[in-house]
């Protein structure tokens, strides 16, 4: 009776194994992290805890979300450049730092296209042009006049460099100058306006829209192409009398280079489903995040003409590498 049943118990088993995925069954053993270089709260981190989520579900371990804020991402970014490539450290890297850093920061201690095996790219972000709810600033065109009126007296927040980048891109080509108060993350960033510590912030979507749709924060403009769905009576940059200005952001997901390429092919079918599933393109939309999914090969090219593009507008925007 009893050798029966273990022979039942090993064919069961041998069927549950049999009905596993590949991509599970050769992945490794152990809690995986997904480091990101900012505060809870932006747009890096929802979307690191959205996808972490539905990767615990699909592999049946332990993805954990650990936030490292400091230097423009820098600190995370090269911590999962030094970090064993077996597949259980995740950067969430941002437009700011895989694309932007190089350009804006004399050294950085990675190279974003050498030192990282790209997975996916896995959402976007609008910029949101905000203000204090109670501010005298009604428009774009209040903020630029204010601006010309008594120059370099208006503060701007920024989250990472990119953000800095974009807010000096606009500045230059309304003809102002603002001064930049950097803060460890998005959240922080918006929580600065509302506290009247500066003035105006070119804010992550995810960041501000709560603030927004709160009351404690006005929203002048948004840096896309068209307007955005969740703001659909705010005028881009471009209707406010700035033709031909847009600026949007991105998240995505590295491994370390020489990560297996199993494994991360494994991780990039899993976040293509992960990104088209009704609930988090819901859960995404609500957030101001535009789920936009491109492989990794697609996302390594992406990469590589960014930073000649961020070259180009740093450079004449006269903002120099520190």
């Amino acid at each position: 009776m009893f050798k029966r049943l273990l022979v039942a118990a090993l064919f069961a088993a041998a069927a549950l194994a049999g009905s596993q995925s590949p991509a599970v069954a050769q992945y490794p053993s152990g809690p995986a992290k997904l480091i990101v270089g900012f505060a809870p709260g932006g747009g890096n981190d929802i979307l690191a805890r959205i996808v972490a989520d539905k990767l615990q579900a699909h592999f049946g371990k332990p993805f954990v979300v650990e936030n490292r804020p400091g230097a423009n991402g820098v600190i995370a970014i090269d911590a999962v450049k030094r970090s064993t490539p077996d597949g259980l450290t995740l950067l969430v890297g941002p437009s700011s730092g895989m694309s932007v850093n190089p350009v804006v920061l004399k050294t950085i201690p990675y190279d974003p296209v050498k030192d990282f095996e790209p997975i996916a790219l896995v959402g976007s972000f609008p910029l949101i042009v905000v203000v204090k709810a109670d501010s005298p600033i009604k428009s774009l065109q209040d903020l630029v006049a204010k601006a010309k009126a008594v120059p370099g007296t208006i503060n701007y927040s920024s989250a990472a460099t990119s953000f800095q980048v974009a807010t000096e891109a606009f500045a230059q080509k309304a003809g102002i100058k603002m001064m930049n108060i950097p803060y460890r993350g998005s959240a922080p960033a918006a929580t600065a306006v509302v506290t009247n510590d500066v003035a105006v912030n070119f804010g992550d979507s995810s960041a501000v829209l709560p603030l927004i749709q709160g009351g404690q924060m006005r929203a002048l403009a948004v840096t896309t192409a068209k307007r955005i769905p969740s703001l659909p009576d705010v005028p881009t940059i471009a209707e406010s009398g700035y033709p031909g200005f847009e600026m949007v952001f991105w998240s995505g997901l590295f491994l370390p280079a020489g990560t297996p390429e199993d494994i991360r092919k494994a991780l990039e079918t899993e976040v293509g489903k992960i990104v088209a599933m009704p609930d988090i393109l819901a859960r995404m939309k609500t957030l101001g995040v535009e789920p936009t999914f491109a492989p990794g090969a697609a996302l390594g090219a992406r990469i590589k003409s960014e930073i000649e593009l961020f070259r180009t507008v740093a450079d004449s925007a006269g903002i120099k590498p520190q």
